[in-house]
């Protein structure tokens, strides 16, 4: 093992030598990249940096055409390199000319060499540049040539991130940090943040591979799992996370990670097998991470994130890194940005410090939001290529309302967030006022203001926002946080806290709607499906699993005794499926009952209506349910045949469209005819201009998150809802409608000074 790596060692005390070496920057990289093809026996050895226009740029080589230098480039995914760059991962390759990502370049002249190895050149998880070697023959690359690559590469991330390359670049060219960038990702809390990055930075470099005693390094271990397993159970008593919630089940399952035997064994066997306490953590790391990468579905990532953060620190531990010390030299307006993180990662920040959350990946269901959300933190999800564009102490602004991030913001924009914050203040202190005030019109329409949840942290929100209700909890999310499916009295647990939260305001608890893109790994469908958010998912699920059902449909029953319980069915398609489930709601009242269980004082069965089948239903459901929801997301996506997640299309229909408000008019008119009361959920209802066209169309119940009340009854409180209908009745109708109505809306409002 010592001979493998002494080549390795060889090149570092050379680099460290050249860097100490008063020489110009360019010097230096043909020194380096000269340095590392000697020892490595290579003809060519390239370093290409990435730049902030996403292009690789041939800033050295040792072997290839000295004339490409600066002007050989690639763009992020183009080619060999740039396909180490887009992922960050190395490739290895003895015919790299028969790869399909391989790219000829010209002016570089390397058409005849064959071995190709490259690595990211990675600094805090963010992609700097690329590092390669090559030769003409056809030869496998060793690890212990991977691994001096790599250690390498961390030198040159060094390098770049110093700026000490900034000279090279060409007028009008940037590198990786510097200029100013946004964003577009979602809202997954709200809140304005303004402050500096701090990069979360979990992954901790080990050097010391090979272990010379492995008692000595099991004891190690043991040690340092004791003292992870002590950390978590102080992190769970913290006063600054609320003592109930799914996100105390987040943490809970946490622990019930670090307690795992199947890792602990793994880890030992690796120790057995010659590595030291911390390569053997890495190892074990390494090698789930490739077995789980290739799984898609946001459950089994949320265990990744978990076990990575597991596997960090226990490193951490094991290397002697002490977090708190890193934690005490952040900023007071520290805005966290991170790939993904483990939920209690967050809680090794000081909560007065942190300021906000930018993830690139994650969702609204994801471990450490549920957290965030709990103690109150903006965050932004899916704000791909931040982490390789920030730099710590970098000014950065986020907007958890729409989803912006604006890293190293200009001037006018900061002082424009600075703006929104105090207005911001302002406006929650005016909503704030109208919490109490009752939401009814100009012309005196009452309407009923409802809010959205799926949480038990969601529910402080509905008396702090003046909500009339919860117009939709989605009872799906409860199911998605967990490891296992959850048990009945788990179910009911959460459906009698979410009631008496409530108090005398009702509920509407809609049924389990999984499937699509909402997958439990512990519930799986053998079929692989084309398009599952039109497949085999929500009512249709529920109704071929009954046992599923069933269970679900007890714990609501239980949990409402001597309460009304409204429940309604989410991707109605038929009548019949109403029907069906009404059949099973009355044979588990009937089971209940038989039992001496209290049934609730008042059943209520309702409908979604989104898919467009039932339009043409609307009389037979209507005289079927005791009410009914418009799923205005899923009905748009499917009458417009829209996918809202593919952005070449998702903006270009609006929902304001002569055609859509036709719909929601037929819908409006038929619950007033059958006097069945209709909500309506989704975005539309959550949103000052769309809220009043549904005023308009005549929709006296509208469903919207918590933070969107106070906006909507401020909106609506100056709304003639009369007037409005009567001009949404020409515009709807009108022969020659096309388009939007937005401007006649927006148009109108200004002419009646209503505050959009």
């Amino acid at each position: 093992m010592r001979e493998l790596t002494a080549g390795p060692r060889i090149l570092l005390k050379r680099l460290r030598a050249l860097m100490a070496e008063a020489l110009e920057p360019q010097e230096r990289l043909d020194h380096i990249v000269r340095e590392i093809a000697q020892n490595m026996v290579a003809e060519v050895c390239s370093f290409y940096v990435l730049r902030s226009d996403e292009i690789l740029e041939l800033y050295a080589t040792e072997g290839l055409n000295p004339q490409a230098v600066h002007l050989a480039q690639l763009r992020l995914g183009q080619g060999l390199v740039g396909t180490i760059a887009a992922t960050a991962r190395p490739l290895n390759l003895t015919d790299a000319q028969s790869h399909p990502a391989f790219t000829y370049l010209p002016e570089t002249g390397e058409e005849v060499y064959n071995s190709f190895l490259g690595v990211p050149v990675l600094r805090a998880g963010r992609t700097m540049g690329v590092l390669v070697v090559q030769n003409r023959t056809k030869r496998a690359y060793r690890e212990d040539e991977l691994e001096a690559l790599e250690t390498t590469a961390m030198v040159l991330a060094e390098m770049v991130a110093s700026g000490n390359l900034t000279r090279l670049a060409r007028p009008g060219v940037e590198l990786t940090n510097g200029r100013s960038v946004s964003f577009n990702g979602h809202a997954y809390n709200e809140g304005v943040g303004l402050g500096h990055v701090v990069l979360h930075e979990p992954r901790i470099v080990v050097t010391n591979l090979f272990n010379e005693d492995i008692e000595h390094e099991i004891s190690r271990l043991d040690e340092a799992m004791g003292f992870l397993r002590l950390s978590i159970d102080d992190m769970l008593s913290r006063r600054d996370v609320a003592m109930e919630g799914e996100h105390r089940d987040v943490l809970e399952a946490y622990r019930m990670f670090a307690h795992d035997r199947g890792w602990m064994r793994r880890l030992e066997e690796a120790i057995r097998n010659g590595l030291t306490a911390e390569a053997a953590v890495e190892k074990v790391q390494s090698d789930t991470r490739a077995r789980m990468m290739h799984l898609s579905d946001p459950y089994m990532r949320e265990r990744l994130s978990d076990f990575d953060d597991l596997a960090n620190r226990l490193m951490r531990q094991l290397m002697g890194y002490d977090p708190k010390s890193a934690a005490e030299m952040m900023a007071k307006d520290s805005i966290i940005v991170a790939r993904s993180m483990g939920a209690a990662e967050l809680l090794d920040y000081p909560r007065e410090r942190v300021r906000g959350l930018v993830l690139e990946d994650g969702a609204t269901t994801s471990h450490v939001v549920i957290v965030a959300r709990a103690m109150g933190i903006p965050v932004v999800g899916q704000a791909k290529g931040v982490v390789a564009l920030a730099e710590n102490n970098d000014a950065i602004i986020i907007d958890g309302e729409d989803g912006r991030v604006h890293l190293r913001p200009q001037t006018d924009v900061e002082a424009a967030y600075a703006e929104k914050v105090r207005f911001r203040a302002k406006r929650q202190a005016l909503y704030r006022e109208l919490r109490d005030k009752p939401a009814v019109t100009k012309d005196g329409k009452s309407i009923a203001l409802l809010m959205n949840g799926g949480l038990i942290v969601d529910l402080p929100q509905l008396k702090e926002s003046g909500a009339d209700g919860v117009g939709l909890f989605r009872t799906e999310l409860q199911f998605m946080v967990a490891s296992t499916f959850p048990r009945s009295g788990q179910q009911e647990k959460l459906y009698r806290a979410v009631l008496e939260a409530a108090g005398d305001k009702p509920v509407t608890f809609r049924t389990l709607d999984i499937g699509g893109d909402k997958v439990l790994p512990y519930f799986r469908s053998n079929a692989h499906e084309e398009n599952p958010a039109m497949g085999w998912r929500a009512i249709r699920l529920a109704l071929d699993r009954p046992g599923l059902m069933r269970t679900q449909l007890r714990a609501l029953l239980k949990a409402a005794g001597g309460r009304e319980l409204r429940i309604m069915l989410p991707m109605v398609t038929e009548v019949a499926e109403v029907r069906a489930t009404r059949e099973i709601i009355e044979r588990e009242v009937n089971y209940l009952t038989r039992f001496d269980y209290q049934p609730p004082c008042n059943l209520k069965i309702g409908a979604m209506i989104e898919v467009p089948s039932l339009l043409w239903q609307l009389d037979e459901l209507m005289n079927e349910v005791d009410f009914a929801s418009v799923g205005s997301n899923d009905l748009f996506q499917f009458i417009m045949a829209v996918d809202r997640g593919n952005a070449q299309i998702a903006d270009r229909f609006d929902q304001l469209s002569p055609a859509f408000l036709r719909v929601l008019l037929q819908i409006a008119e038929a619950g007033k005819r059958h006097n069945k009361p209709v909500t309506l959920c989704g975005e539309m209802a959550g949103k000052p201009l769309t809220a009043m066209m549904l005023i308009g169309l005549g929709f006296r119940s509208i469903s919207m998150s918590a933070a969107a009340i106070g906006p909507v009854k401020n909106m609506l409180l100056s709304l003639d809802a009369a007037a409005l209908n009567a001009i949404l009745a020409e515009l709807v109708h009108r022969p020659d409608a096309n388009g939007s109505i937005r401007e006649n809306l927006v148009r109108f409002a200004n002419e009646q000074q209503i505050p959009l």
